[in-house]
């Protein structure tokens, strides 16, 4: 289906649903679609019928009941039998077609294969960084392999230890993929509408690098870090730190192994940043404000905080590399992702007590002799 249509996180996991909502409510992001859970489930009847495997990995407990290298040989071997095998033609079939409409005949087009658990990026819990996402995958058959890893990717001990953690049930669980059109921003990065290090819900903190937010995901750049005020819009905190990597698509890059969770994707390359750019801003004060703005509005729209994944394209959309802007302009913005902040959330005190109708209902309620 695609990204207008998906609505219900059963079908669409968690990612899935919330670039459903944001392209609804009018916010820039990328064109896709979405693998829904049908397809994994579909998959899974082939190579795990009676739920025997997922079953033993449930029986491991947290963290593989003490054993950790039994739980990562079971998830290995789960991980193996879904990505060797072949998917279900009608399965298939739709994946194929929908990848072929975003791009013209005689030009594929180059896409990001993103996981969409159906109990990720939720307010209770939150899986960011557990699954897998490829960047950079080019042709049908290379979609249809790395839709086949992101379901394998449920699967890494990481997340499966993460779940057994919370006592989550192993047959509850599905997947979803989201397939949209790669963007080759001048900088990326995220965002949060409340602080991370405070918890102050007046200000914006935003994050960015050069090029691919994947430098910054994967942890080979420190980013750039500003805090804006929501209530004056003035940049009260900026850190600019030397940024000497950069991640830039690139066909047939050679990057990490494709079970690890940082693996960036076939046609991402990871390059020395220019030295012109390594100690530069990568946002102007105008952009900075831009997305100040954005993360304001999906913070209103969901009425809680949020977590933001973002892109910065330059006037074309799609710079061979990054650069610094040549010209003032209006910002081309795109998200990636908005999930609940969940840190601080789960910080954040109850009330102190239901409100009354009058104020001396709640003197006489400690008395248990409301009026």
């Amino acid at each position: 289906m695609t990204l207008a249509d998906a609505r219900d996180p059963a079908l669409v996991g968690g990612k899935g649903a919330s670039l459903g909502e944001l392209a609804r409510a009018g916010i820039a992001v990328p064109p896709g679609f979405v693998v829904a859970v049908d397809g994994f489930a579909a998959a899974m009847a082939a190579v795990d019928a009676s739920g025997a495997l997922r079953a033993q990995l449930e029986a491991l407990g947290a963290l593989g009941a003490g054993d950790p290298p039994l739980l990562a040989r079971a998830c290995a071997a789960l991980r193996a039998r879904i990505i060797e095998a072949p998917l279900p033609s009608p399965v298939a079939d739709a994946i194929t077609a929908s990848y072929a409409a975003l791009g013209e005949p005689d030009a594929p087009a180059d896409v990001a294969v993103r996981s969409s658990a159906t109990l990720e990026d939720s307010a209770a819990a939150s899986f960011a960084g557990l699954q897998d996402t490829y960047l950079g995958v080019t042709g049908a058959p290379a979609v249809l392999e790395h839709v086949r890893r992101c379901w394998a990717s449920l699967y890494n001990e990481e997340s499966v230890a993460y779940r057994r953690r919370l006592g989550l049930p192993e047959r509850a669980l599905a997947m979803a993929v989201v397939v949209q059109r790669l963007v080759a921003p001048r900088a990326a990065g995220v965002m949060f509408t409340r602080s991370p290090v405070t918890g102050d819900r007046s200000v914006v903190a935003i994050e960015g690098v050069w090029g691919l937010g994947s430098a910054l995901v994967s942890g080979d750049v420190t980013p750039d870090s500003f805090i804006v005020s929501k209530i004056t819009g003035e940049i009260t905190t900026r850190r600019i730190s030397p940024k000497l990597k950069t991640h830039t698509h690139r066909p047939n890059a050679r990057v990490a192994p494709p079970h690890s969770p940082s693996a960036h994707g076939p046609g991402v390359s990871v390059e020395d940043t220019p030295f012109n750019l390594r100690d530069a801003p990568c946002l102007t004060d105008d952009e900075i404000r831009a997305l100040a703005a954005i993360a304001r509005q999906v913070e209103a729209h969901y009425g809680a905080p949020q977590d933001i994944e973002w892109a910065l394209l330059d006037a074309d959309g799609s710079p061979a590399a990054p650069s610094a802007p040549s010209a003032p302009s209006a910002p081309r913005i795109v998200l990636l992702q908005s999930r609940p902040e969940t840190v601080w959330a789960a910080k954040d005190p109850a009330p102190a007590g239901a409100p009354k109708p009058r104020p001396a209902d709640h003197v006489l309620s400690l008395f248990g002799k409301p009026l």
